[in-house]
């Protein structure tokens, strides 16, 4: 979102606030098989500095029973997922022969002279063996992943827009929520979203890049054939923003249209939770969100896994064991592994690096890498 748009949100939030009541987030809201231990109330710090209380929700890699898929097809006769191109002729598709061999004709080349589609797995380190590959990642049974939501939501003096892998908060079948997926344009690869509009990160975990209770709502408006096995419901809660503030579907309880949006997609009105400020999701993909009005918790996602978003690290490594702040969501938005990022770069150089030289050996777009890396490492 550009900035001018966020000063003009942040000033209609403003009249938002006087006499607001806010609704908390509810543990008894979520499946009763979403959480791998009971939600706890935790001390916490809030993103502004102030002291807080916050929900601490521990989740498995995925629910129990989910079905997810299919993400690549192995050939141009297949059919996979979906993905939200924003390049030429952009548009929400089905992973299908017309898909692929429209990006072939704008210069990205998938498949082969058999038509077989180039497919890696994120999460295995190193770059895809070709120059634009589909990425599929493999699931890991051992990750789990904590979260932490403010018990008592308070609204931000001015939105946080909501960039590419940001993360976006926790649907209530546990399974965490993140903006856009990273851009065919920006790496060349493509990380396959499956009908619901989920997938599975590098780490080994699955999180949703859209409402999928309402996906189809999506699907329909963007002219996509696709069936989520998920049940749709427009009008019911998704799950909860990591700023605390609910999240529901493209319509309202009485199955109208919501009226008085902001710019994040959110308003003051009646819900099942009470009166509240609360957001909806859009009747076009991605269907989140595009920014939060509320203070999120510091620290407000991590996993066990080895690598990928909010991954946890082991004595030793970079920075005594932590990996520089940014560098998950960086490598995430690239296509690779952080681990791959950080080797890469230590390869070329460590903070002398030559990021041409990184982005060739990581093969990605050497504007691309630049633009996500947080802080350079020669500065």
């Amino acid at each position: 979102m550009r900035p001018s748009t966020l000063l003009a949100a942040s000033a209609s939030f403003a009249l938002l606030i006087p006499g607001a009541v806010y609704a908390h987030p509810d543990p008894a809201q979520f499946a009763q098989t979403a959480f791998t231990q009971d939600p706890a109330i935790v001390e916490c710090a809030l993103e502004d500095g102030t002291q807080a209380e916050c929900y601490e929700f521990t989740v498995a890699y995925k629910p129990d029973g989910l079905e997810t898929g299919p993400f690549c097809p192995s050939n141009l006769a297949e059919i996979g997922g979906i993905w939200d191109w924003d390049g030429e002729e952009a548009g929400l598709y089905r992973l299908d022969r017309a898909l692929f061999e429209m990006l072939a004709a704008q210069g990205y080349q998938f498949y082969d002279d058999n038509g077989d589609i180039a497919i890696s797995d994120p999460g295995a380190g190193g770059r895809p063996d070709a120059d634009h590959a589909c990425l599929e990642a493999s699931e890991d049974d051992t990750v789990v992943i904590t979260m932490r939501l403010p018990v008592d939501p308070v609204m931000a003096e001015t939105p946080t827009d909501l960039g590419t892998v940001a993360s976006v908060g926790v649907a209530l079948d546990g399974v965490p929520i993140f903006a856009d997926a990273p851009s065919v344009l920006d790496t060349g690869h493509l990380p396959a979203l499956d009908v619901c509009g989920g997938h599975i990160d590098p780490g080994g975990w699955y999180h949703w890049h859209g409402t999928s209770t309402d996906i189809e709502t999506a699907l329909e408006a963007e002219g996509v054939s696709a069936d989520c096995a998920l049940t749709q419901d427009a009008s019911a809660q998704f799950g909860y923003a990591f700023d605390g503030f609910p999240m529901f579907g493209s319509m309202e309880a009485d199955g109208k249209g919501p009226e008085g949006l902001d710019a994040c997609g959110g308003h003051i009105g009646p819900t099942v939770l009470g009166e509240t400020y609360h957001y909806h999701a859009s009747e076009s993909f991605p269907n989140l969100p595009a920014c939060l009005v509320g203070v999120m918790a510091e620290d407000n996602f991590a996993t066990t896994a080895d690598g990928g978003i909010g991954a946890e690290r082991a004595n030793g490594g970079p920075q005594g064991g932590q990996l520089p702040p940014g560098f998950d969501e960086a490598a995430a938005s690239l296509g690779v592994t952080a681990e791959a990022l950080m080797q890469a770069i230590d390869d070329a150089g460590g903070r002398e690096a030559d990021l041409a030289e990184v982005a060739e050996t990581l093969g990605v777009d050497d504007a691309a890498l630049r633009d996500a890396l947080p802080t350079p490492p020669n500065q």
